[in-house]
C-alpha cells in the first residue's frame, strides 16, 4: 500500500453485505425522520400566521418534536443491531460513525 501524499495511508474499511444493507435502511430512516421534521415545523409555523390556526400549529410544533426525539433512538438502534453482527472473526462489529 502507498502513502497518500499527505504522508498518510489511506483508510480501508471493509464491511459484510448485511452491514451494508442495515447501514442502509437506518440512514433511509434517518432522512425520512428529518423530511417529517421540517414538514411539522414548516406547516406549524404557517399556521400561526392566522389566530384561527394557532392550535393547530401548537399541535404540529409538539409532533415535531417528538420526531426529534426519535432521531437519537434512531441512531442508538442502529448501533446496537450493528453491534450484534459477527463479524469475519467471530466477535461483533464496530458500529462505525453515526449519520
Amino acid at each position: 500500500m502507498s502513502a497518500s501524499p499527505g504522508g498518510s495511508a489511506p483508510l480501508i474499511f471493509t464491511m459484510g453485505h448485511e452491514e451494508v444493507v442495515i447501514r442502509r435502511r437506518y440512514e433511509v430512516l434517518s432522512i425520512i425522520n428529518d423530511i417529517l421534521v421540517a414538514i411539522w415545523f414548516l406547516v406549524g409555523s404557517i399556521l400561526f400566521f392566522s389566530e384561527a390556526t394557532t392550535y393547530a400549529g401548537t399541535w404540529l410544533f409538539v409532533l415535531g418534536s417528538v420526531e426529534l426525539l426519535v432521531r437519537p433512538m434512531i441512531r442508538l438502534a442502529r448501533r446496537v443491531h450493528l453491534q450484534r453482527l459477527p463479524d469475519a472473526r467471530g466477535g461483533a462489529t464496530e458500529a462505525g460513525p453515526d449519520f
